[in-house]
């Protein structure tokens, strides 16, 4: 009999919030219950497991019978229960006091709903900082598992990968457990007898060794083909039946037992990182395409094994600067953190209830899943990233609730809200909070409608990614790779719909077309700029009345090689539900008319449903919001979303031409390629004819109506 060994089977199930609801049920239905339906049968085996604060909440609501089964198996001593931040942020992204906050918080629902003592957590994604320590420690964690790989980053060599490890900052100490890339490639993709196998190696090898799987629930059923394998040939059954028969040497456990009953091998400091890919993913699109070109040129090399281990990929928080788009939600949410720390350190007159409900938004808004991109949707999935702005509007009109705030209100601050040492500002009354960048051609980048919590300008700027040349040089397809992965398009033509931006989607940017341009040269982004204002900085003021107050930008800039300049103004009344939009252009030559056009996105509101159209102030409707949109002397014109509960009109000062069109991104998911609705984009533009003084001026009413979301 081969020397005896340990083996850990963790697993790690999550759902995101504001995924979608028969998505959350497809996976109960084909992983999470059938797994724990073929673990029950065998008593020999143990499972340590962790889900997510987000899914255990669904669970809890729609299926709360397999949470009595978890109890139960938590009290037979079968499942160990490992817990975490909540609702899986990524501890990195956090402060302290919301890492340390999040943790307690669902170990204390884990022990009161499961009866489990938690004594170890699922670091989201793997993403590992070697101050997560103190702050784990300060918990209450005693332990955690992270990648082999993040030990070998550390100099640790594979032959001293056998067991478990102990890790300090600050003086506080952690276990931390290398979970073994081979087993998470041989469960549950290859015959059983290579497990068996390897298990009996390292029992070789090192004996008492501590063998770890370390990965994600929803590969058991859940993947592209993995029901049919795992339950239907009954992979699971054979592999448990294995671990009964052979329970002699290969001893079931769980981390807690562990170490319990074992020393750790040693001591280690791990560096910064992540799994392999996440490394990767995180890198500027050219950077990638090296490393993997690099990789696939050595991988045949004698020294190859020696050297990969060397190569580092890059670091999470650079996601954030990837993807400006993720730093604005992060940026968002640590607002809301320091105000909530604010308000806690105030104490008086604060309703404590409002501040817990502000909590529980802000730790819901920090789910990572919206805040990243690599093989999944990530931040280019529009329901992630709304979800993601509707927890963070919630936490703050909590918090406005908690200090009570006036009903009526109009105020205004500046400050670096998105940390890159320049101004910006937020104006905002009791039913909208818009953010401007003065620095960033004058834009305005977060609109917030409070009534049903939704950030209108949560938009995606489509920029390259690795994938896309694969795009383009296919014919659009599905096929097989020369490496045998699946390569699927879930729409026709996606090697013809790939589009780049040249600045930011967002509102207010001021644009100098041709004059005699086409509405497809628009649509498809190929519109040349005659104009120095897209991304130029703009000196503001704020100008204040009573209940009313005007943020107020202006730049001098070159259009079509002449000197103007640009003034806008953006005032917000008290109580009011429209923002009064006013452009003044001056200098203007008089021997040529220059064509103006002044850009706004619609996030949230996807086209190709009847409930979602564009509309006339007449009520005329003019086709949903996936319509393009070439009008000629308009005077207004809406966008309403049903479904949303949202009518957002715009009512013009003068006879206006009017661009609409959708901006979709063709990005990568765990099912394959496909065509994303981002926003709507809406271009009023004007060939402009000044007055005698060189001066030309256009104000616009914008305002919206809303309605309680239907559910």
């Amino acid at each position: 009999m081969p020397s005896p060994i340990r083996f850990i089977f963790a697993l790690h199930n999550h759902q995101p919030i504001g995924n979608f609801g028969h998505l959350f049920e497809r996976s109960y239905q084909e992983s999470y219950l059938p797994f724990l339906d073929v673990f029950s049968e065998y008593p020999a085996v143990k499972l340590t497991l962790h889900t997510s604060g987000s899914l255990v909440e669904w669970l809890a609501v729609e299926h709360p019978e397999y949470l009595d089964r978890l109890a139960g198996l938590v009290a037979e001593h079968r499942v160990e229960i490992v817990g975490g931040p909540f609702f899986e942020p990524v501890l990195a992204m956090l402060p302290s006091r919301d890492r340390i906050g999040q943790i307690r918080k669902y170990g204390d629902w884990l022990r009161t709903r499961l009866g489990a003592s938690v004594r170890g957590i699922w670091t989201p994604e793997r993403v590992w900082e070697q101050s997560y320590v103190r702050d784990l420690a300060e918990a209450g964690i005693e332990y955690t598992i992270l990648d082999d790989s993040h030990f070998k980053n550390a100099g640790v060599p594979e032959s001293a990968l056998w067991k478990h490890y102990l890790t300090e900052d600050e003086g506080k100490t952690l276990c931390i457990f290398p979970g073994s890339e081979p087993l998470r490639y041989l469960i549950p993709f290859r015959p059983i007898e290579e497990t068996l196998e390897y298990f009996a190696r390292q029992s070789e090898l090192h004996p008492g060794a501590v063998l770890v799987h370390g990965d994600d629930g929803e590969k058991f059923g859940n993947w592209p083909e993995t029901y049919g394998t795992v339950f239907g040939e009954r992979w699971l059954h054979r592999f448990f039946q294995m671990l009964s028969e052979n329970a002699d040497w290969v001893r079931s456990t769980t981390p807690g037992e562990t170490i319990d009953a074992v020393e750790p091998l040693g001591t280690v400091y791990l560096p910064d990182g992540s799994y392999r890919e996440m490394t990767e993913w995180v890198l500027p699109p050219e950077s990638q395409n090296d490393l993997r070109r690099i990789s696939k040129e050595m991988e045949h090399h004698g020294l190859w094994p020696t050297i990969r281990k060397f190569i580092r990929g890059g670091f999470w928080r650079n996601f954030k600067v990837r993807y400006p788009e993720s730093n604005e939600m992060y940026a968002r949410m640590m607002y809301i953190s320091a105000r909530l720390q604010r308000l806690e350190r105030e104490g008086r007159n604060i309703d404590p209830a409002k501040l817990e409900q502000a909590r529980e938004s802000l730790y819901r808004g920090q789910c990572n899943c919206g805040y990243w991109h690599g093989a999944f949707g990530g931040v280019y999935l529009p329901h992630l990233r709304n979800a993601v702005f509707r927890e963070l509007i919630q936490a703050d009109e909590a918090l406005d609730a908690a200090e009570n705030l006036p009903k009526s209100r109009v105020e205004t601050e500046v400050g670096d809200f998105n940390f890159d040492a320049r101004s910006e500002i937020k104006l905002e009354n009791e039913n909208l909070t818009a953010w401007f960048a003065p620095h960033s051609g004058g834009t305005m980048y977060e609109l917030d409608l409070k009534s049903i919590a939704h950030n209108l300008l949560a938009t995606m700027t489509r920029r390259p990614e690795p994938y896309h040349t694969l795009i383009q040089s296919s014919d659009g397809e599905t096929r097989t790779d020369a490496n045998g992965n699946r390569i699927v398009f879930k729409q026709e033509g996606l090697h013809n719909r790939v589009q780049y931006d040249s600045y930011p989607r967002k509102s207010l940017v001021d644009l100098f077309y041709d004059a005699d341009l086409r509405f497809e040269t628009v649509r498809f982004g190929n519109a040349w700029q005659h104009g120095s204002f897209v991304g130029a900085a703009y000196d503001s003021v704020i100008r204040k009345k009573p209940g009313r107050l005007q943020v107020l930008m202006s730049a001098e800039g070159i259009a079509y090689g002449a000197p103007i300049r640009i003034t806008k103004g953006i005032t917000l009344n008290a109580g009011g539900t429209m923002l009064e939009v006013a452009y003044r252009l001056e200098n203007l030559p008089r021997d040529y008319r220059m064509h103006f056009a002044i850009e706004l996105n619609f996030a949230g509101m996807p086209g190709g449903a009847d409930d979602r159209y564009f509309q006339t102030a007449d009520g005329r409707k003019l086709g949903d919001l996936g319509t393009n949109l070439d009008l000629y002397e308009a005077r207004d014109l809406a966008l309403v979303d049903d479904w949303l509960g949202l009518k957002t009109s715009l009512v013009f000062s003068r006879e206006t031409n009017l661009y609409a069109f959708p901006i979709e991104s063709v990005s990568q998911s765990d099912g394959g390629f496909e065509l994303v609705h981002q926003s709507v984009c809406v271009q009023p533009h004007w060939l402009i004819e000044p007055d005698e003084n060189g001066t030309w001026e256009i104000e616009f009413d914008w305002s919206f109506e809303t309605a309680q979301h239907p559910t």
